[in-house]
């Protein structure tokens, strides 16, 4: 029984190009904070920021002043 489960433990990791692109998504994410000058903000203060963004993604104007700041973020 315990090699059983040891294989289904194994079978169920994900492969190292799942975990190469989960690392590389999070590198990218994490150099958005710098960008946005929050390099050293408080975590509890960014992880509150983005529930709030998250929890107005709906709402269109809101949606569409975001993504105008992001892209002259990006422009400079």
């Amino acid at each position: 029984m315990a090699l059983r489960e040891e294989l289904r433990r194994v079978d169920d990791r994900p492969s190292a190009s799942a975990r190469r692109q989960d690392t590389h998504q999070k590198i990218a994410l994490g150099g958005l904070i710098v960008k946005a000058g929050l390099r050293d903000a408080d975590k509890s203060f960014l992880l509150g920021i983005l529930m709030e963004a998250a929890s107005r993604q709906s709402d269109g104007e809101f949606k569409a002043r975001m993504i105008d700041l992001g892209r002259k973020g990006f422009a400079e």
